[in-house]
């Protein structure tokens, strides 16, 4: 029951669409413009880099208060699972972000909230969450494979802290179902992130500059990319 809980605070915290709401402030549907994601990226190309950055935070905020809100409500009771259960409150924010009802379940691919959840979950992910994204980013400025290596290297961490004891008393059972929903959340970015994939491997992905030559016009609809079904 508790599982349940936190998944659905999570997506209630995950359906605000900090993207969304923002291009509407700014008069256009970030959806119709850019890749189609009501997602960081997408701000940040159609809307310019302050936009990005507070579409980042926005994003990466509500996963963290679905999960400090699962500390404070089962925290004291469930302390030998509080980490599996914080990971169920993020996966429902990850989902809320990717799958909002009230958007046709169209909204982003997950990756700023997920930063949430790595910089709210453990202090030992962060480091490797920030060393690894921005160390690719900044390399190569594909926004896609910081992403998903960042991805992978969250699920070994979950791995091996978790056979190391670093979460605490849980039992094998508990460790292993945290793990299947590490795995759960790392298809799915990688389900979501499967354009991009293509586009890395065969060279065309687009890079994205923390600069205004990274901006689209939004009156240009032809300058809009193909729509990411």
């Amino acid at each position: 029951m508790e599982r349940i809980v936190c998944v659905l605070i999570g997506y209630v915290f995950g359906l605000f669409q900090t993207a969304y709401f923002y291009g509407k402030a700014h008069g256009i549907d970030i959806r119709q413009y850019g890749s189609g994601n009501s997602g960081t990226t997408n701000a940040l190309r159609v809307l310019g880099t302050k936009a990005g950055l507070i579409v980042l935070l926005g994003d990466c905020l509500k996963t963290i208060a679905a999960v400090v809100i699962t500390r404070l409500i089962f925290g004291a009771a469930h302390q030998d699972t509080i980490y599996l259960l914080c990971l169920y409150a993020g996966a429902g924010a990850i989902l809320g972000h990717n799958f909002p009802f009230y958007m046709n379940f169209r909204g982003g691919k997950g990756i700023a909230a997920t930063a949430g959840l790595i910089l709210s979950f453990h202090p030992y992910f962060i480091v490797m969450g920030v060393v690894v994204f921005f160390g690719i980013f900044f390399t190569t400025h594909y926004v896609s494979l910081g992403s998903l290596l960042v991805y992978a290297g969250f699920l070994i961490e979950i791995i091996v802290c978790g056979e190391m004891g670093v979460f605490g008393a849980m039992t094998q059972t508990e460790r292993i179902e945290m793990y299947v929903l590490a795995v759960f959340l790392t298809v799915m970015a990688y389900w979501k992130h499967r354009q991009n994939i293509v586009r890395l491997l065969h060279g065309e992905e687009r890079k994205t500059y923390l600069t205004k030559k990274n901006k689209l016009d939004v009156e240009k609809k032809e300058e809009k990319e193909p729509e990411e079904k």
